[in-house]
């Protein structure tokens, strides 16, 4: 029988319709104001005495808040506005400043989803930079710089080589005619062979060529293909980093991402304070590499650390810093199948490690994490209490491992769980920038700018919605009805799928939202137009419906496909907003074939599927 699903079609589009009004549920939950206290080691956990003074201090300055809770390590309080949440921010710092510990205070977005929701995964959108206000800024990766530092080391590694009392291949000289190129000079033609030989089969990364002008040379030209790999390395690297940095903000959905080839985005949603931002992002870190000290050193050639809750007494004296790793990789001892980190040095690093270690093995080297930190001071000047923000370097061993063979260029440390070696490997990375870096371009956006574009941007939509219901209504009738369901029920969808993919809803993104309200109906009416020819034709309306159904069906295809591959290149080659705008775009694509389609005819079957019709009100 015509224009009737089977059952499985109708339980598929119970399903999917359940589905998307229970996982867009969350966004009628807005988040409330919050501010997030956590430790600044990230080993301690917020106790209740931190939690009580900070509710007494915002007590005594009248700031109104509720639901102060401890969860997961950090406290969280809420407020009723933004500006008792900016209030504070300020309040809440200056009551933990007389605590012994040191804490990390960040504006954040508490959510207020209702547990059921939230323990089968459904959570609200993420909102982007420009609907909850914060800092934006583009920061160039000198990689320029980073190819260059990269090649110098090289060229060290390579007069080592040469250099080498086995072979004794003596050059005279050693030039830089460009960038990424080196020209090593050769006393005579039988050197110059024996020095490529021995270069071509250390190093890939060069092209090598040989002439003679003045004297035979050799002359070393970094491929595209390593520049490159050089390149994607220090901007990895330092994305990374940065990534590590602004957890410290404590900021809900940061984002922090790669833009072509030496540039990254970081957005950091709910920041108002420029300055906090670029002290995260700028701080300074390093590594020291030293050996535990004899059981017999003097203290005077000693230095304390606490290492796994004890004093352990490490040499003054330093191997190398962390400027000279060159890379680390999380790895597995093939042998034994237990995790280690893959450490690779510099060729100045490796000498000076192979020099430290070949007559230690058996003792601990200890692997020490250096960082610049801040913390706040408070100073009465002419009676006011004036807050200044104070540097300090906190130091700590985060790895003790034996040594078991003279280290070179290339080591591991072993003895580390699974968990310890992913953490040494991200710090040993993270410790340091891998290139310099600037920022290209900074921008704020403030929260009151961000709810009204929220706002305006609901408005838009609803003003969208109605329109077309009203068209729809008044052109289509009683498919009008079926068309207005399947359109609401489109948005519905859309929002859920936007929230389970965690996308987050930019102001571009809502002008996807309201392209999608008008195309989501573009198809509904090439059905009906196809309809209303098939009436005239004096087709019978059941007959009518099928055929309206059916043969505009590959018209649709054509024309959401076309659109959806548009919207992929956007979001492929786009930056920030253009990649919100082709987030949403392509959902609603997706999401509008399936309710125009499916949706709508599940409707019209169900008000005229079986039945004897004479007449269709379209």
């Amino acid at each position: 029988m015509i224009n009737r699903y089977p059952l499985w079609k109708n339980l598929l589009i119970i399903c999917v319709v359940s589905w998307g009004f229970v996982y867009a549920l969350p966004n009628i939950f807005p988040p409330d104001f919050a501010i997030q206290v956590s430790a600044e080691d990230t080993a301690q956990v917020v106790e209740n005495p931190a939690l009580d003074a900070v509710t007494f201090a915002l007590k005594e300055n009248g700031i109104e808040h509720f639901g102060a809770v401890l969860e997961d390590k950090k406290a969280l309080i809420r407020f009723y506005d933004d500006e008792s949440q900016l209030r504070a921010k300020d309040v809440v710092q200056r009551a933990l400043f007389d605590l012994p510990n040191i804490y990390i205070v960040a504006l954040n977005a508490a959510p207020t989803t209702p547990d059921w929701l939230r323990s089968i995964g459904a959570e609200p959108m993420k909102y982007g930079l420009d609907l909850r206000g914060g800092v934006h800024f583009l920061m160039e990766v000198d990689t320029e710089q980073a190819i260059a530092d990269r090649v110098g080391g090289m060229e060290q590694e390579i007069k080592r080589m040469l250099r080498d009392p086995n072979d004794r291949i003596r050059y005279t000289g050693v030039e830089e005619p460009g960038s990424g190129i080196l020209k090593f000079n050769f006393a005579n033609e039988e050197l110059r062979d024996r020095g490529k030989s021995k270069i071509t089969d250390a190093y890939r990364e060069f092209d090598i060529v040989t002439g003679e002008d003045t004297s035979p040379f050799v002359q070393l030209t970094v491929t595209e293909s390593s520049v490159r790999e050089m390149e994607d390395f220090a901007v990895s690297q330092n994305l990374q980093t940065i990534r590590n940095r602004v957890n410290e903000l404590g900021v809900a959905e940061p984002l922090v991402q790669r833009l072509g080839r030496n540039r990254i985005v970081v957005d950091l949603p709910g920041v108002q304070d420029t300055a906090e931002a670029k002290k995260i992002l700028g701080k300074v870190a390093t590594l020291e590499f030293r050996m535990e000290a004899l059981p017999d050193a003097p203290r005077s050639t000693t230095l304390s650390y606490e290492y796994e809750g004890r004093q352990v007494a490490i040499e003054k004296d330093i191997i190398l810093r962390g400027d000279r790793v060159f890379d680390s990789q999380v790895g597995f001892d093939p042998d034994s199948g237990l995790p280690q980190v893959n450490i690779t040095l510099d060729g100045d690093g490796g000498e000076l490690m192979h020099r430290a270690t070949r007559h230690n093995i058996g003792r601990r080297m200890a692997v020490i994490f250096i960082e610049t930190k801040t913390r706040e001071k408070y100073d009465m000047v002419d009676g006011v209490e004036v807050r200044t923000t104070v540097p300090y370097i906190e130091r700590k061993v985060i790895s003790l491992a034996t040594v078991q063979a003279a280290l070179g260029v290339k080591f591991r440390i072993t003895g580390l769980d699974a968990g310890e070696a992913r953490e040494l490997s991200l710090l040993l990375r993270a410790g340091a920038l891998a290139a310099d870096m600037f920022i290209a371009e900074e921008r704020t956006v403030g929260a009151s700018l961000g709810a009204e574009n929220i706002e305006q941007g609901a408005i838009s939509v609803t003003v969208g919605l109605v329109l077309v219901l009203g068209f729809m209504l008044f052109y289509y009738r009683v498919f009008g009805i079926a068309a207005n369901i399947a359109l609401a029920v489109n948005l519905v969808i859309l929002v859920a799928v936007m929230s389970s993919l965690s996308a987050t809803l930019t102001l571009p993104g809502i002008a996807g939202i309201v392209l999608t309200v008008g195309m989501a109906v573009d198809a509904n009416v090439l059905i009906f137009s196809r309809i209303r020819e098939e009436l005239k034709n004096k087709m019978s309306p059941q007959a009518a419906i099928n055929a309206g159904f059916e043969r505009a069906f590959v018209t649709i295809m054509d024309a959401n496909l076309t659109t959806l591959i548009v919207a992929v290149i956007l979001y492929s080659i786009g930056t920030g907003p253009i990649k919100g705008f082709a987030v949403t775009l392509s959902i609603g694509i997706l999401t509008s074939i399936f309710t125009a389609i499916m949706g709508t005819r599940a409707i019209i079957n169900l008000i005229y599927g079986g039945r004897n019709v004479n007449r269709l009100m379209i």
